[in-house]
């Protein structure tokens, strides 16, 4: 996979991982909840983390910055997916936990794939 190919396939999955996060900003059944509010602020660092490497076109920068990131948003993944019970076992959350882990999953496997990371 060129760089092209993943930076493309990686901002697909990063809106993904964005509207996870815009549930949870607006979940009231997380909104005193210290630990679970750090979810939606860490996708939202992650992505906005990227963004100005995407805006210039410099694909090593953005490939650099989301590899760099990721074991942070893998953690508030594993933490959601953990811990979403206390708050509420709606299938809502119970899709936001899955479609979270998979994101972190499919970043993985395009990172893993992409020729020539720095």
């Amino acid at each position: 996979m060129t760089p092209e190919e993943a930076v493309q396939q990686l901002n697909t999955v990063l809106a993904h991982a964005w509207m996870v996060r815009t549930f949870l900003k607006h979940a009231d059944e997380i909104q005193d909840d210290e630990e679970l509010l750090d979810v939606p602020r860490t996708v939202f660092d992650y992505v906005r983390a990227v963004e100005p490497a995407w805006q210039r076109g410099d694909l090593k920068e953005y490939l650099h910055r989301i590899k760099g990131k990721l074991p942070k948003l893998r953690r508030a993944a594993e933490l959601f997916a953990a811990e979403h019970h206390r708050v509420s076992d709606h299938t809502n959350f119970q899709m936001a936990a899955a479609s979270l882990t998979g994101c972190v999953r499919r970043i993985e496997e395009i990172l893993a794939a992409v020729a020539a990371i720095p």
